[in-house]
């Protein structure tokens, strides 16, 4: 509840509290405080902001607002209420700080994210939880029976728990109570998360493992700032090595955080996490109900949640004493997000870490060109795991030329792996194919006169879903019905899927395999943690033969019996103008064959290729993954793209064409100039229209030397841009459509 003035710790007030407001703005506002109220930077405030409420945070320094001379105090605004919610930390205050310096964002527009739950901000209403009476009733049915002996060695329960955990009815629980067998109380509504256990013992650590380890645990024991590149090949157990991180902030009374790119990445690392510290880890994620968002939003505020698994956004989460930060996958391109604010939550992470004195532990098979510089040059820590856990081999990996191997008009396997898919099912043991192109296929045109069916509202083909019987653009959701006959001719039954998505691997696949259990993985079919836990569970009882997949399956999971994946469009990355096209693509490609050969029995890989003789063919088949990235590097370097140089993108979207391209004009015409400095641009977007909005595009690029966003804020206030015109600025862009 709020506090009143009556009961508020009595101090002399300042004369004028500085608030920052959870709003797209960068300037802070100034309130009167309540009387009597001591209220330090941090606290959480309700104010009145236009004709609405908001909370708000008392933030540091004098106002910044835009008049030059601050009102009298007669006339602000009086703070409402102050909350009874511990104060946001410095750490966090100086993030919110940092991001909105570093992405060219106001500090409002950051805070927006560090305050993501409103309703956490006011206390639940007491629950009622049951413990048995003092004596059985007199009538005993077997549904009372097992109710009381639930809770006659446990703590008290809620009805809803005691239905879910025994079966019962719930009428059996309120006859219960009626009849005194169970005695209720009331307490307070909060969550709270079972405590991990550091001393729950792990599986038995390699030497190499071991080493890693207790280097990982000394960092996190000595509560300072340091980065870790946990630099493991597939298999190698990197998990449980970071486990070892995580008790040791445990043991310190310290939180720990765990970011993971794929909500599907999750199912088999919580029975990994359960498994060392014998209870489940409070999770954070998009697909969290409303109730639960806010039961641990408020846990962790409270220093409830001992330890957090979650997507990108966990990392603005109200933690009191945050001691680790591990981000998975840390090369994972799920981590930088492209929509609101545009950041990296792997940068972030470790900016978070160094306000918060603690480790921040990268992990990863592949990790990105940054960081493997940073490494490189000493300012992150490389700890190695060149080899599979428990004896197993990496698997063997040979490239099939599709130039010589060419499969019948309207198939997509080739001989060589039709050949390999028969071997491996044929002895029992587990398949994957990989296409990362979700649905049926990418592009339905007119047999008749050429016409490809477009979305309307972006510049981009629609993808047939034959499944659900539709036609959706991935960029914009738009969806409609397959027509009939051509909408542009009107020719009939003249419309002709081109191109191979999932579905339509899984119908060949159908046909050539009739007796085996295919399953599809994408993340349209992978509809939450849910759906991914079933199907991981489906694929390790063994009810699954042949797996057809997307990138959900590329990495993170361990399958024993899976000893073959076949890459039907190993070429599909390598194309566009991306400058980290060949990094990814290497990336994914050694991410999904790592799924091969994690068990007993040894793995391959075959990947179906126009371009065997490409570099990135050839890392591949030869394991060459440090030499491939060092000529990666080489070549950045030559040409100051990042790691060596750095890029902000200016993305210009207007309601047409002509708006777009006049304000892209303006922001040209002021476009900065200086040693070290280059403008590319104005030009269209690859993507020129997305979700009904014409986009224009510049990229600046600098040297390391050059402070970029000084440079890009001058450039933005010196420009005069429509109202109608939005303009984003991608700092570090990973994204060039």
């Amino acid at each position: 509840m709020p506090l009143s003035p009556a009961n508020a710790a009595p101090a002399s007030a300042a004369p004028r509290l500085c608030v920052l407001l959870p709003v797209p703005l960068g300037e802070t506002f100034d309130y009167r405080p309540l009387p009597g109220a001591a209220l330090d930077p941090g606290q959480l405030v309700r104010v009145s902001f236009g004709r609405r409420e908001i909370v708000g945070v008392v933030w540091d320094g004098p106002t910044d607002s835009r008049d030059s001379t601050p009102p009298p105090l007669d006339k602000l605004k009086s703070v409402i209420a102050v909350l009874d919610m511990p104060p946001m930390t410095e750490p966090l205050r100086r993030l919110v700080d940092w991001v909105a310096a570093y992405t060219l964002n106001p500090r409002g527009a950051i805070l927006r994210m560090a305050l993501s739950v409103p309703a956490a901000f006011e206390p639940p209403a007491p629950i009622t939880v049951y413990r048995p009476g003092a004596e059985p009733p007199a009538r005993m049915t077997a549904a009372r029976e097992r109710v009381l002996a639930l809770l006659a060695n446990g703590p008290p329960m809620t009805a809803a728990e005691i239905v879910r955990e025994t079966g019962v009815g719930r009428s059996v629980v309120t006859s219960l109570a009626q009849a005194s067998g169970l005695v209720p109380e009331s307490r307070p509504g909060e969550a709270s998360f079972a405590r991990p256990d550091p001393a729950c013992s792990g599986p038995t650590l390699s030497p190499e493992q071991r080493v890693a380890a207790e280097r990982l645990a000394a960092g996190t024991t000595a509560q300072e700032f340091s980065v870790l590149l946990l630099d493991g090949v597939t298999g190698a157990g990197k998990t449980e090595v970071y486990f070892e991180a995580v008790a040791a902030a445990l043991r310190a009374g310290r939180q720990a955080l765990v970011l993971l790119p794929e909500i599907a990445l999750g199912a088999q690392w919580h029975s990994r996490f359960a498994a060392r510290f014998g209870v489940a880890p409070a999770e954070w994620h998009s697909e969290l109900s409303p109730r639960r968002r806010r039961e641990t939003w408020r846990a962790v505020a409270l220093g409830h949640a001992p330890v957090v698994v979650g997507a990108r956004s966990a990392l603005f989460l109200p933690f009191p004493d945050l001691g680790l930060i591990v981000v998975d996958e840390e090369h994972d391109a799920a981590y930088k997000q492209e929509d609101g604010v545009i950041y990296n939550a792997r940068d972030m992470a470790v900016v978070r870490a160094r306000l918060s004195a603690a480790p921040c532990v990268l992990a990863s098979a592949t990790p990105s060109l940054e960081t493997v510089v940073n490494a490189d040059q000493g300012r992150y820590e490389r700890l190695r795991l060149p080899n599979r856990h428990g004896g197993a081999s990496l698997p063997a990996v040979v490239a099939t030329d599709m130039r010589k191997n060419r499969p019948p008009s309207g198939r997509w396997l080739s001989e060589p792996l039709i050949g390999a898919l028969t071997t491996t099912l044929a002895e029992g043991e587990q398949a994957l194919l990989f296409l990362n192109r979700r649905g049926y296929a990418p592009l339905t045109l007119c047999r008749a006169c050429g016409h490809r069916l477009a979305c309307p509202n972006c510049s981009a083909w629609l993808v047939e879903h034959r499944q659900a019987g539709r036609l959706q653009c991935h960029h914009c959701g738009f969806t409609r019905g397959l027509p009939e006959e051509c909408p542009d001719c009107g020719a009939e039954g003249s419309l002709a899927a081109c191109g191979p998505g999932v579905e339509r691997l899984a119908e060949e696949v159908a046909a050539g395999f009739p007796d085996a259990r295919v399953l599809v993985a994408a993340s349209d079919t992978l509809t939450g943690p849910k759906a991914a836990a079933k199907l991981i569970e489906k694929i390790t009882a063994r009810e699954v033969d042949l797996v057809i997949g997307t990138q959900v399956l590329a990495k993170g999971h361990h399958f024993p019996m899976l000893t073959l994946v076949g890459v039907v469009d190993a070429d599909l990355g390598l194309e566009g103008g991306d400058l980290r096209a060949a990094e990814r693509t290497f990336q994914m490609l050694h991410q999904v064959a790592g799924r091969a050969g994690r068990g007993e029995r040894p793995g391959r890989v075959l990947l179906q290729t126009y371009m065997p003789e490409h570099p990135v063919m050839a890392a591949l088949i030869g394991g060459e993954r440090d030499e491939f990235l060092a000529c990666e590097a080489a070549e950045r370097k030559r040409l100051g793209w990042p790691p060596f140089g750095r890029l902000a993108a200016l993305i210009l979207s207007g309601p047409s064409e002509e708006a777009a391209r006049r304000a892209a004009l303006e922001l040209g015409r002021h476009a900065p100039r200086g040693k070290g400095i280059t403008v590319l641009g104005p030009a269209p977007a690859p993507l020129a229209l997305l979700r009904g909005r014409h986009r224009q595009r510049l990229l600046i690029k600098t040297g390391r030397e050059v402070r970029l966003q000084e440079v890009v804020r001058r450039w933005l206030q010196a420009a005069r841009l429509d109202r109608d015109v939005r303009l984003r600025v991608d700092v570090d862009p990973y994204s060039f459509l």
